[in-house]
């Protein structure tokens, strides 16, 4: 009975770290959209998963759908990360 216990503890542990770690949304504005690469540009907060702070720079979009919910000057949040090497927002919203 003990064994199953101690397994079913460990593995709660164990989750924990990927609950803790959710990407977590940043404030920016939107500066430049570049459709024809996928691209867009974000003066931005701190992005703490990246261990990055405030600055203005091009990410990939991560679905080229999301370019066209938004315009430059839009305020947005939006989760970004590494994907396949590039940095790339994930997830946008006005």
């Amino acid at each position: 009975m003990r064994m199953p216990l101690i397994a079913l503890s460990l593995a709660s542990l164990l989750a924990l770290p990927a609950v803790a770690q959710e990407t977590p949304l940043v404030a920016g504005t939107v500066k430049k959209i570049d459709t024809a690469q996928g691209k867009l540009t974000l003066d931005h907060g701190p992005i703490k998963n990246l261990d990055m702070d405030s600055m203005t720079m091009v990410f990939k979009a991560g679905d080229a759908a999301m370019l066209k919910t938004i315009k430059p000057g839009d305020k947005v949040k939006f989760t970004a990360d590494r994907v396949n090497g590039q940095l790339t927002v994930t997830k946008i919203q006005k």
